[in-house]
């Protein structure tokens, strides 16, 4: 193909100021010097320093011959930067690509170089313009065109992000795309809008913004890829998520209200965690109770019968005695409670009657 069907300036301009088969000059990364022009201008100087000085014959042939060494230099090597790749093209069709250092090639047209910067690390921004680099802080211009997306819920969010990348493939990303800041800007426009549109909008707000970020990328990564454009996303930084200005003050009270309904959950469970196990001691203490005095009463009911057996064999032995035993034993207990002094009627005539006999008793503790 020609190459002036394929620049924009209508034509090859020597010199590396006019447009390329891609939009570029015929020297890439940097300005080329036409061998004819340089050679042209040196015939130019020697002339005028031959007729203008009385030099002699060989010390100009010398000169001449640096200066054609210096221009033979210049004409048949490059040097790439640390940062840079040479990708060397042969008749406008890819040949090579050259590490950094001094390197040979062909004078132009026969060949050409370009040296795209592999190590730099480019910037894009989407819905803000003029934000601080490698900060997530206030930008100084939104784009709403670009900042306002839907999301699965039916609700607008106002997005500004940053993609930074830098370039993996330097012959993808010289020749299979045209103008590299707006396909990057492109693709990741839309591949927000794809994940954010997947999403609710408390999640985009708040709760997943680091997985959006990541998921964007992914889309990113993988549309690049899928174009063969040699470019890496290296991060993704969302420096803005928020609702529309219209509605903020509304988006503000929703949020608001989600955080005093969080504390208010918080606070019942904190209740929860300590009434019930609370509630799960004094269980085992009721049942723990309950246990004892069953074996308790169970072992006093066993105490009983056995005693009650006893006396049964020894009534068996001596009614008589048992039954007085008894007898006695049974007044003795009910009497021990009581206040009353009883006088037998043969053994109490030598009392004093108004001695107060119920005051001479022990008193009970």
């Amino acid at each position: 193909m020609p190459w002036n069907n394929q620049s924009s300036g209508g034509g090859w301009k020597s010199g590396g100021g006019g447009g390329g088969p891609w939009g570029q000059g015929p020297g890439g990364g940097g300005n080329q010097p036409d061998l004819e022009e340089i050679l042209k201008r040196g015939q130019d100087k020697m002339k005028q320093v031959m007729h203008g000085s009385g030099v002699p014959g060989p010390l100009m042939l010398l000169l001449s011959a640096v200066a054609l060494a210096i221009v033979g230099f210049y004409a048949f090597t490059f040097t790439v930067r640390p940062d840079e790749l040479g990708v060397v093209l042969r008749f406008g069709k890819f040949d090579r690509q050259e590490p950094p250092g001094l390197h040979f090639r062909l004078p132009y047209p026969i060949e050409e170089v370009r040296l795209p910067k592999v190590t730099t690390a480019n910037r894009t921004e989407i819905g803000v313009r003029g934000s601080g680099e490698g900060r997530r802080s206030a930008p100084t211009q939104d784009l709403l065109e670009e900042s306002l997306m839907l999301t699965g819920d039916e609700n607008i969010v106002d997005i500004g992000f940053v993609v930074l990348w830098n370039i993996k493939d330097a012959s993808a990303y010289l020749f299979n795309i045209q103008n590299p800041d707006t396909t990057v800007k492109e693709v990741a426009e839309s591949a927000m809008r794809e994940v954010v549109g997947k999403s609710r909008v408390q999640d985009v707000l708040t709760e997943k913004r680091s997985q959006i970020e990541q998921d964007v990328r992914d889309l990113m990564q993988r549309t690049l890829d899928s174009y063969k454009a040699g470019i890496n996303i290296t991060q993704l930084q969302m420096q803005r998520a928020e609702a529309p200005a219209q509605v903020i003050d509304a988006f503000r009270d929703v949020a608001a209200a989600a955080i005093d309904q969080r504390r208010i959950q918080n606070q019942a469970q904190a209740y929860a965690n300590k009434v019930i196990p609370e509630a799960r001691g004094e269980v085992q203490r009721i049942l723990q109770e309950a246990q004892a005095y069953k074996e308790r009463v169970v072992a006093e009911a066993q105490g009983e019968a056995d005693r009650f057996l006893n006396v049964l064999a020894e009534y068996r032995k001596a009614p008589d005695l048992m039954r007085q035993r008894l007898y006695l034993e049974t007044m003795e207990r009910v009497l021990s409670s009581t206040d009353k002094v009883i006088i037998d009627s043969n053994g109490g005539q030598g009392v004093v009657p108004y001695l107060p006999l119920d005051q001479l008793q022990p008193k009970k503790q």
